[in-house]
């Protein structure tokens, strides 16, 4: 496969999709139809780069070169590459027509991945031309230093497909780990009662928020749930739960927990709003 990746999808995840695969030589697209999330992407990733220079991670002319490759499209029609990663909000029906767009302008050599945490891969293929040629790559933020992905088998993914989407992770020196189409996946699956359980004890006054941190970053978890959730982002989360509890039959164990839907009934969703379950001061959108 030619180093040529377009990632759709502006956002925290997009642009730091976008970023690893730049900083290890790939010529990358950023498509979105908000040039307000092109303009932050391109901000995002410069700080990101800038902290690199500063940690002597990068030189400066790595970070110029890295810079040079990355270009922010508007226009659906001129995402025509061999790798694809769509990588916007967790809605099935948008991720659908997003990539059924994609199938339109692109032939049946693409390779058509979601970088979806929950969503089933095996109904996202139903409606897309070429389904042996969608596949899951989840990655995990920050994506330009978490080593991890999933690889995410649909019902039509083909082992070319599969096998493709290693290689490419490889590339870029990430860790992918292949695994069947189910409820969350693995991560997100064994990660729900980490959250769910830490809010209940919160909703019962068992403990304070830091509380509950401390104890778990003590026992050797890098970041307790409360500080994740706060730093994956609220709504980002609670959509992974919901569709994880619809996904299993809604089981009791994994409703999602009102404390988390009230935070985001308010628009406090974590460290890009300046507030979640704790303060950060002013927003960082």
């Amino acid at each position: 496969m030619e180093s040529q990746v377009c990632v759709c999808g502006a956002g925290t995840m997009g642009s730091g999709i976008a970023q690893i695969f730049a900083q290890k030589g790939w010529s990358v697209k950023i498509f979105d139809i908000q040039k307000a999330n092109l303009d932050k992407a391109k901000n995002t990733i410069e700080k990101n780069l800038q902290y690199l220079l500063g940690k002597g991670k990068i030189n400066q002319q790595q970070k110029s070169d890295i810079s040079s490759r990355i270009n922010f499209e508007d226009d659906v029609k001129r995402c025509t590459d061999p790798l694809i990663i769509e990588a916007i909000y967790e809605n099935q029906e948008a991720k659908i027509n997003l990539l059924r767009q994609l199938a339109e302008v692109n032939d049946e050599k693409v390779i058509l991945a979601s970088n979806t945490s929950s969503i089933s891969i095996s109904q996202i293929q139903k409606e897309i031309s070429y389904p042996q040629r969608v596949v899951g790559m989840h990655f995990f933020n920050p994506a330009y230093i978490m080593p991890l992905v999933e690889i995410v088998r649909g019902e039509n993914t083909s082992d070319e497909t599969i096998e493709s989407a290693k290689s490419v992770c490889k590339k870029i020196d990430k860790h992918p780990i292949v695994c069947k189409d189910s409820p969350g996946f693995i991560v997100n699956r064994v990660a729900r009662p980490y959250y769910l359980e830490a809010m209940r004890l919160l909703e019962n006054k068992a403990a304070t928020v830091a509380e509950i941190d401390e104890i778990l970053e003590a026992t050797g978890f890098k970041m307790g749930p409360f500080r994740l959730m706060d730093f994956i982002g609220m709504d980002i989360n609670l959509a992974t739960t919901k569709s994880v509890y619809n996904q299993l039959g809604r089981p009791e164990r994994l409703e999602p927990a009102i404390t988390q839907i009230k935070l985001v009934e308010e628009g406090n969703l974590g460290k890009k709003t300046g507030k979640g379950f704790y303060n950060y001061g002013p927003t960082t959108r």
